[in-house]
């Protein structure tokens, strides 16, 4: 299994439930690399990349290829949110979204699609957003909103390119995920009805088991 963002809090979430069902797993975190990691266990492998470099991560695709022969599971959970109307969201706010959202997205799920191609199976998850889904919310964060419509876009050329093999593009759309950060940011919002990264990472792994193999092109709100 490969996980991006393996340090945050989806990320770790999703690398312990792998690492827990037998998966190898390599994970992606910040470059350069952070001056301690906490992460070591048997099993993971931590990998720093600048996921806007494109050749760096099909590097990484191909050295992960080498050591195991085949990615089963590819689980894209790195990005990056910006509050704004259309008035204040300027074409340079644009790009940078794209960049933290599309980019890091397409830069590994290129080169782990055309290997899962070969092998003839294959699961790859990426995490959308419900603001593309629901316009009253998408005006107050444009740029946002935007690059994560094209994560749904892409999810569907990929099963649209796949169709006739075992490989298949789905999109997690998670509400507001319970994370220490996001407790920090809306003191008064009530946690209750919000998503464990637990219980992402719980839902994201039965969609790799045999139960959900005959599932096709899902998007899991």
């Amino acid at each position: 299994a490969f996980v991006t963002g393996a340090a945050g809090n989806l990320g770790k979430a999703v690398v312990q439930k792998f690492l827990d069902n037998g998966y190898k797993v390599t994970g992606t975190v910040f470059h350069p690399a952070p001056a301690s990691n906490s992460m070591e266990q048997p099993g993971f492998q931590a990998v720093p990349v600048d996921l806007n470099n494109e050749e760096a991560c099909n590097n990484l695709v191909q050295s992960i290829i080498s050591d195991y022969g085949s990615i089963n599971v590819a689980v894209l959970t790195v990005g990056g949110f910006a509050m704004g109307n259309i008035s204040s969201t300027t074409t340079g706010a644009l790009r940078e979204q794209f960049k933290l959202n599309v980019e890091t997205a397409y830069n590994l799920a290129r080169p782990v699609f055309e290997q899962m191609q070969k092998q003839g199976s294959g699961r790859i998850f990426f995490v959308g957003a419900r603001t593309p889904l629901l316009p009253a919310e998408a005006k107050n964060a444009v740029a946002y909103s935007l690059a994560k419509s094209l994560i749904f876009r892409l999810a569907e050329m990929i099963n649209e390119e796949a169709k006739g093999s075992d490989v298949v593009a789905m999109v997690v759309v998670p509400s507001i995920i319970d994370t220490p950060s996001n407790r920090e940011a809306m003191p008064s919002t009530n946690p209750d009805d919000w998503v464990s990264p637990s219980a992402i990472a719980d839902v994201i792994y039965w969609y790799t088991t045999p139960e959900a193999a005959m599932i096709r092109e899902p998007v899991i709100k």
